[in-house]
């Protein structure tokens, strides 16, 4: 490996976190060693910021934060900076087709979460994890599209949720970003809210040669800041297509994959290590 890295850009489910959504103290120390040796680290996820805010103190981020894979910019105060909606239409389309394929539907605004049905797979699960509860509604109506921030269909047949990936590409083309954040959950968000974007953002923002960048994660939408930044690293527990598009591949998120990533393939490069001969 060659070339400085000064900003690790991570993903939350299945690459930070267990799969139980425990932040594990060896995610924290290796937080804390980036700091050290002069690395930023940043947060992205299809979650809320609200439902990352509980990662904030532990991994002592300093760095934007990009909630609904890049539809919601915030400070680590939760201050909002950046925010990209779905065009109206787009999100109705959405809403339109991911109910006609037989999926839940979520939609989110940057502030509330909003679901038809609260005993609807997932939704339980999902509460615990952001650590506020959905708003149960009869319909999404016309106002709550107009604000909507991201779109979610759900499921737990999941050859179902990819079939309406491939569908909801083919259908919003370019006005829509459609990904499945994890198998179960297909993701749709403004163009703009992606996670490759996400990476031009903070490079931008921070001064920091897209180079310069290096980005970790496991799923499919997270190969799109695979594409855009200097290194990349897919977990363990990712699946062969997102392994085959990363520079390199750690251990899974059951197995320290973080921890492990950020000891072996990031100090090396830090800049308080590149050059001096010191071994991370």
């Amino acid at each position: 490996m060659s070339g400085v890295i000064r900003l690790l850009l991570a993903d939350v489910d299945g690459t930070l976190v267990t799969q139980d959504k425990i932040l594990t103290p060896a995610a924290c120390e290796a937080a804390k060693s980036l700091q050290s040796a002069g690395v930023q680290l940043a947060i992205t996820s299809g979650r809320p910021p609200r439902g990352m805010e509980m990662l904030v103190a532990p991994l002592e981020l300093t760095a934007p934060m990009a909630g609904f894979n890049g539809g919601v910019l915030t400070s680590p105060a939760l201050e909002v900076i950046e925010t990209h909606l779905l065009d109206p239409a787009v999100a109705k389309r959405a809403l339109d087709l991911i109910l006609a394929e037989g999926l839940d539907a979520w939609l989110y605004t940057a502030h509330d979460w909003m679901v038809l049905d609260a005993s609807a797979p997932h939704v339980a699960r999902e509460a615990w994890t952001v650590k506020f509860d959905a708003k149960v509604v009869d319909a999404f109506h016309e106002g709550d599209i107009a604000r909507a921030v991201k779109i979610v269909g759900v499921s737990d047949d999941l050859d179902k949720v990819a079939a309406c990936e491939a569908k909801a590409q083919w259908d919003l083309g370019k006005g829509a970003s459609a990904s499945r954040s994890q198998p179960y959950y297909l993701d749709v968000t403004s163009a703009r809210a992606n996670k490759g974007e996400v990476v031009r953002i903070l490079a931008r923002r921070l001064r920091i040669d897209l180079a310069e960048i290096a980005t970790i994660g496991d799923q499919p939408n997270d190969t799109l800041m695979f594409a855009v930044s200097g290194f990349s690293i897919a977990m363990g527990n990712a699946s062969d297509e997102v392994k085959a598009k990363a520079s390199a591949v750690t251990s899974s998120n059951e197995e320290e994959g973080f921890a492990n990533a950020v000891k072996t393939l990031i100090l090396p490069r830090a800049p308080a290590n590149v050059g001096s001969g010191v071994a991370a």
